[in-house]
């Protein structure tokens, strides 16, 4: 069976003329697939039934299937979606009360191989990476299973995205020309793999950048994130520099806090010290728990005397609001297991 989501316009068109139909049909189904998120042929009310009944027998929209869907308290939704191999990976459509915002978080890979100590889809390990139309597929999904349109997409869900570098790339062009989604609406977060935000400052589109920052100082972030071994904060900084003169664009930083790790005044104030020359807004995000394990979370006075810490240094400071935590959907949760 033929995989709609894998062709271009272009190769639509081939494929519809394959089946004796003329190239019009290609737009047709385009719209139909990426603007109405049509979930079967059967809803195609512009095209004829023969040629609907030859799609049918022929082809289908997506490969995937929704394996796992928990909806949270707040709203979000967590999707387990399963691949034509068997892989499952994670998704998450994430609402805010008072806002038209409509966010999808993506998985870039299947389990991931970074090793930060912190994050539940660290402890599954590496699988595989994730094709564009896999990407593409996540948004999809929501889309078809909610009849709601994303309008901004973020790399946040599980995976390195620039250890998949090529896909990621060629699925932030698809997002950005067929669904419509500005690339300022588009936002990848990475752990910090120095020669690929080089890289990505480069290309035509360069989305905004979030860089998980999580600790300023080297011994420590070391000790929870292992990129610091190969790609330390002194050139992390210089590429996001870099990146914001390209682009000019502010990158902006993740910061997990740990309770009495990450969370102190001394760290804060290494973190005022090495964003004091960069342009860059700060996101707080209170640990959320991967089951059992030798983190904590901090307490809100912690949370508050960071935050002031850092906003007297006159940086835009948000603290991340929890979504999704008790259906274990929210930043660092995502195991991509049944």
């Amino acid at each position: 069976m033929k995989v709609l989501v894998k062709y271009s316009l272009k190769e639509l068109e081939d494929y519809v003329e394959s089946l004796g139909e003329k190239k019009f049909r290609a737009h047709q189904l385009f719209s139909w697939i990426y603007s109405k998120s049509a979930v079967d042929f059967d809803v195609m009310s512009d095209i004829n039934k023969d040629f609907r009944e030859k799609l049918k027998n022929d082809a289908k929209i997506l490969d995937t299937k929704i394996k796992k869907k928990q909806v949270s308290s707040d709203g979000t939704i967590k999707y387990l979606i399963e691949f034509q191999d068997g892989n499952c990976a994670e998704t998450v459509l994430m609402r805010f009360d008072n806002r038209s915002n409509l966010s999808a978080c993506v998985s870039s890979q299947i389990g991931c191989y970074m090793g930060c100590d912190f994050c539940a889809t660290a402890k599954r390990g590496f699988v595989r990476n994730l094709e564009p139309y896999e990407i593409l597929s996540q948004i999809l999904t929501i889309q078809q299973d909610t009849s709601l349109k994303i309008t901004n997409v973020v790399f946040m869900g599980q995976g390195e995205p620039l250890n998949n570098f090529d896909n990621v790339c060629q699925a932030i062009k698809i997002i950005n020309k067929y669904l419509n989604i500005g690339i300022r609406r588009i936002t990848l977060s990475t752990c910090g793999i120095v020669p690929k935000i080089i890289e990505l400052s480069n290309m035509e589109l360069v989305p905004t950048l979030a860089v998980s920052l999580h600790c300023a100082q080297s011994n420590i972030r070391k000790t929870i994130m292992p990129v610091e071994n190969k790609y330390n904060l002194d050139e992390l900084k210089k590429s996001l520099i870099y990146y914001c003169e390209k682009s000019g664009k502010r990158v902006t930083l993740e910061y997990v806090l740990i309770g009495s790790l990450t969370d102190t005044k001394e760290m804060a104030l290494k973190l005022c010290e090495y964003i004091s020359d960069l342009k860059c807004n700060i996101n707080l995000i209170p640990y959320n728990p991967i089951g059992v394990d030798k983190y904590k979370k901090p307490n809100k006075k912690d949370v508050m005397i960071f935050k002031y810490l850092l906003e007297s240094q006159g940086k835009k400071v948000t603290v991340r609001l929890e979504r999704g935590a008790d259906i274990d959907a929210a930043c660092g949760q995502l195991a991509g297991r049944i």
